[in-house]
């Protein structure tokens, strides 16, 4: 294959597995499982293949490929990667196997079939490749509103609770930004059609117009409304708590780890090279509204008693950083912020899994239902602490590289913003060291109390959701309440990653620099960061 067709297959792949689950008969449904953990695996081989056929020194965008799709309105089926996308694959490539094996036993209320869940779960996969590999502005477009239909309905059906609530509220939200930045889009079109003659949507020739600074500011205004929602960014980001805790275990780990990224990606990919000038007048604006963010939701995470609730504001706290890395215009706050992207990923999405696994023995997502976990379950209780720690960005895990460098990136010129979001850390340490002591430490509460000849309960308290009920008959036949061998495999590569990284994250950062580089020169920055 030519390594040009791996990011189509990146795309057909998945999207052929989606569409091969969901014929499956009810009474082979079963063999949804496999066949969306097999799709995954050759999805992560393609991403490594295209990582090794990136040359970091060579072009800007790589592996390009470029079909006419809508050829009277200059829309092409164009497909290709810079250092930042191609991190993101490769975090799209990790997590999902790791989703689907976490996800063995999902069932959905409401008479729903597995095949479903993993049907839609495969579509999602495809759609988040595609927004990530677009290089026509039409076409992330495209890819950036259907990958909300997937994840609609891996809340709405799959989810806790409050589910339908959770999902209409994601779907508007995000179906609102996607229409402002369609506006932002043609009013893009246009412009194109004024200076070149005719209209285009390639990001290269786009990148290349001199647009009025005033009209700059009114696009910039229509894709960072988007990509704020998104990301989330405070005040845009209430429907995220409410997502994040009542989607399905997997769903909210693609969520905050990959969907999110989406908006930062925007930032980078679209806001910052196409209008320079409104991104360089607006920055002071995003700044203010990035460290409120790493405070407001460190402050509400520490008053939380819904675990998936407060882990869903850690999240909007870490965007905060990722944000504050971009609009400092220096490439080492740039390349930290993208290096965030890819840690918080894997450290945000490694500690909901461990939270999911503790639902799923207690039948509870309320912290004070829990006590003395550490005691019966010391291999959960561990991988929870290495999650924790990671996400708090302890020396020595990964998150702590990339919010190093977004901190000594930024500081050089935007001193003020970069104290004050220091203060996040402190936060970051109490909020996740609290709900740690408070679930692994102590006397055993709830089922954690119970013999362990007793089975665990079959239902759930506090808003277990589906997960809980679908793990319930494989609990109630075992006397052990730690990781059995499928939760230790699906946890492990995680792991592995917060270490690694922590230790030695030269080869992504190889990858990210020269990308952000060219990202902070098209602002005019210095990318030394000393202007």
């Amino acid at each position: 294959m030519s390594a040009s067709l791996y990011l189509v297959a990146m795309i057909v792949v998945p999207a052929v597995g989606a569409a091969v689950a969901a014929a499956l008969p009810r009474a082979r449904e079963e063999l949804a499982r496999p066949l969306a953990l097999g799709v995954s695996l050759v999805v992560l081989v393609l991403a490594v293949l295209t990582t090794l056929a990136f040359d970091p020194a060579g072009d800007r965008f790589q592996l390009t490929s470029a079909v006419p799709w809508i050829p009277d309105f200059g829309v092409d089926f164009a497909l290709g990667v810079d250092g930042i996308a191609l991190v993101m694959l490769l975090l799209i490539g990790v997590l999902v196997p790791v989703v689907v094996g976490a996800s063995w036993y999902e069932v959905a209320p409401g008479g729903r079939s597995m095949k479903t869940f993993f049907a839609w779960l495969l579509l999602l996969e495809a759609m988040m490749v595609g927004v990530f590999a677009a290089t026509d502005v039409f076409l992330f477009y495209v890819f950036f509103e259907a990958m909300l239909v997937p994840m609609y309905f891996l809340i709405g059906s799959f989810g806790g609770p409050r589910r339908q609530y959770a999902a209409v509220k994601f779907f508007l939200y995000s179906l609102v930004g996607g229409l402002v930045m369609l506006a932002a889009v043609i009013g893009l079109y246009v412009v194109s059609t004024s200076e070149l003659g005719e209209g285009t949507f390639a990001f290269e020739a786009l990148a290349e117009l001199s647009i009025d600074p005033g009209v700059q500011k009114l696009l910039f205004l229509g894709f960072f409304v988007a990509f704020a929602i998104k990301a989330p960014l405070v005040p845009f980001h209430t429907w995220l708590p409410d997502s994040g805790a009542e989607a399905p275990v997997g769903g909210a780990v693609l969520l905050v780890g990959v969907l999110d990224k989406v908006g930062t990606f925007g930032f980078l990919r679209y806001c910052l090279p196409l209008f320079p000038d409104a991104s360089r007048d607006f920055a002071p604006w995003v700044l203010a509204l990035a460290v409120a963010g790493i405070l407001y939701a460190a402050l509400l995470a520490m008053g939380q008693s819904d675990m998936k609730r407060l882990v869903s504001y850690t999240s909007i706290s870490h965007f905060g950083f990722i944000a504050l890395g971009i609009f400092a215009f220096t490439t080492e706050a740039a390349t930290g912020a993208v290096l965030y992207m890819v840690n918080h990923g894997i450290a945000t999405g490694l500690l909901f899994l461990v939270v999911g696994m503790l639902i799923a023995r207690g039948g509870s997502r309320q912290i004070g239902d829990y006590g003395g976990v550490a005691s019966r379950a010391p291999l959960l209780a561990g991988t929870f602490l290495v999650a924790g720690l990671a996400s708090l960005a302890l020396p020595g895990t990964n998150s702590f590289v990339s919010e190093f460098l977004v901190l000594i990136g930024s500081f050089p010129t935007r001193p003020v913003f970069t104290v004050l979001a220091t203060l996040g850390i402190i936060l970051a340490a109490l909020y996740i060291l609290l709900m740690y002591q408070r679930t692994m430490h102590g006397e055993p509460r709830g089922v954690l109390a119970l013999p362990d000849d007793e089975p665990a309960p079959t239902g759930t308290t506090g808003g277990g959701g589906a997960t809980a009920l679908a793990a319930a008959p494989a609990r109630a036949a075992r006397r052990s309440l730690d990781l059995d061998r499928r939760e230790l495999a699906v946890v492990a590569p995680l792991v592995a990653l917060v270490i690694a990284l922590g230790v030695y994250p030269q080869p992504l950062l190889d990858l990210i620099e020269p990308a952000a580089a060219a990202t902070v020169s098209d602002v005019d920055a210095d990318p030394e960061g000393t202007d």
